[in-house]
């Protein structure tokens, strides 16, 4: 059925990565189930969850000290292929033509300078990502900013039907389609193996905060720290989970369960298909998670080095430009939770979530519902709500980045907006204001040019509309 020399010859020079792939593949075969037994779910002990409000600020005179013990981590593996630009995604412009990892750096930068302190940016790279962004991070030569990378594992494909590697050679430049970076849970193994993690931790360094590098929302939040490096009560957290209120917009997001008495990420994957809905219900689970971890150095090495840490594998099946049916074994790196320690989970504000995942989310952040300030995205006080609006762009005409920027002479005005839903050949001109529930629809050969300066409030536009200059 599968022949490890085979499967060795793709990793020669690799050991490490080879041990790693024996693994999550060897989990794969013996695996009968991956859904979780329903039943068992208990409900939340009382404070699984903290409420972020709860937390103490900590005085001024205690932040250099505990910024000396923190870490942090950008989840940098992802391409920006599926909003249609090349390259790392943490490189297309997302405001004022910066960056996603330009306000990161920004952002650490400003919090080095304020407290005199020297929190060090890590870059977790795959191979799909590694070369252009070593060629990027030189720009922040001067910044007050230590930015360490370190890459990913890399994984053969494997054919569906004989579950042996699609790689013809050990080389992804030759055979890139055959290798794929094995999602980020990943991180452990690959962290502990760079050398990066043992040298924080000789530094004295406690604590890292890892996050997507495209959620604009997961900035080093002092509160969270503090409550991390000074417990009120019990010995320090090894895991805590930033969560956020669910809505009907996330309800296939991951969330926290009572599972075997441990606290537990519980993703859809992992539910049964007649408990779906339960899942999905906002008041069974409450929360979802934001990606967002804190994590004890030290116990990532001691789970690490005990050989106890166990991620459910997520069988991800996928058909090559050749038409070849393959699976790419990945795990998720939320999953590891059940694996230390005093876990916890922390409510926190929704604004501690801003991924950009489509040009719908661009919008938003391009759009005068947000302030930058020294690299962070700030709600403006003139929403009146804390909410985003709801936006929906069709992917025919607005999917890819080129393509959307074309359709916009300016970012429209969208502080008093609830909902956006744009399809067809649509334009908008400069100044115009969308205010309340915006529906444009222009059908197939039909054409909107929105004009400059108009104001849509509770408006539906549809049909053929293309205004002129004369």
């Amino acid at each position: 059925m599968y022949n490890s020399e085979k499967f060795r010859c793709c990793f020669e020079g690799v050991e490490k990565e080879f041990e790693g792939f024996k693994g999550i593949f060897n989990k794969f075969l013996q695996s009968s189930k991956t859904s979780v037994d329903w039943p068992k779910i208990e409900k939340l002990p009382e404070g699984a969850v903290r409420d972020y409000k709860t937390l103490p600020s900590p005085s001024s005179n205690e932040i250099k000290e505990m910024l000396s013990k923190l870490v942090v981590i950008k989840l940098n593996g992802g391409l920006g292929t599926s909003m249609g630009c090349r390259g790392p995604k943490s490189v297309i412009p997302v405001r004022n033509d910066l960056s996603f990892l330009d306000l990161t750096v920004q952002q650490i930068e400003h919090l080095n300078r304020t407290y005199d302190a020297d929190v060090p940016l890590v870059l977790m790279n795959s191979f799909n990502t590694d070369e252009d962004t070593e060629k990027v991070i030189r720009k922040y030569a001067g910044f007050k900013v230590k930015i360490f990378t370190f890459n990913q594992s890399r994984y053969p494909r494997i054919d569906r039907d004989s579950l042996t590697p699609v790689a013809k050679s050990c080389s992804a430049n030759t055979d890139l389609e055959a290798w794929y970076p094995p999602g980020h849970g990943d991180f452990y193994l690959s962290f502990c193996n760079s050398g990066l993690m043992e040298q924080f931790i000789v530094e004295g360094r406690e604590y890292c905060f890892i996050s997507n590098v495209d959620n604009l929302g997961a900035t080093v939040d002092l509160s969270i720290l503090n409550m991390l490096l000074h417990p009120t009560s019990g010995s320090k957290a090894e895991f805590v989970m930033e969560v956020t209120d669910k809505t009907k917009a996330d309800v296939k997001g991951g969330t926290l369960m009572q599972y075997e008495n441990h606290l537990r990420l519980l993703e859809i994957a992992q539910v049964p298909k007649d408990h779906i809905e339960d899942f999905k219900s906002v008041k069974t689970f409450k929360f979802f998670n934001t990606n967002n971890l804190w994590i004890n150095l030290p116990a990532v090495k001691k789970v690490v080095d005990n050989g106890t840490l166990d991620m459910e594998v997520i069988v991800n099946h996928k058909t090559l430009d050749n038409g070849q049916n393959v699976i790419q074994l990945e795990t998720a790196v939320g999953a590891a939770m059940k694996c230390f320690d005093g876990c916890l989970g922390i409510n926190v504000p929704r604004s501690r979530f801003l991924p950009v995942k489509k040009t719908s989310d661009l919008m938003l952040v391009m759009s005068n519902l947000y302030h930058l300030r020294n690299g962070t995205l700030e709600m403006s006080p003139f929403r009146m709500f804390p909410s985003t609006p709801l936006v929906k762009l069709g992917d025919n005409h607005f999917a890819k980045v080129k393509e959307f920027l074309k359709r916009f002479q300016t970012i429209p005005d969208l502080l008093e907006l609830d909902h956006l839903t744009v399809s067809g050949d649509v334009t908008f001109g400069r100044n115009v204001v969308l205010k309340g529930t915006v529906i444009i629809i222009a059908n197939e050969g039909n054409t909107i040019n929105i004009p400059d300066f108009a104001q849509l409030e509770n408006k539906i536009v549809s049909g053929n509309l293309r205004i002129l200059d004369h």
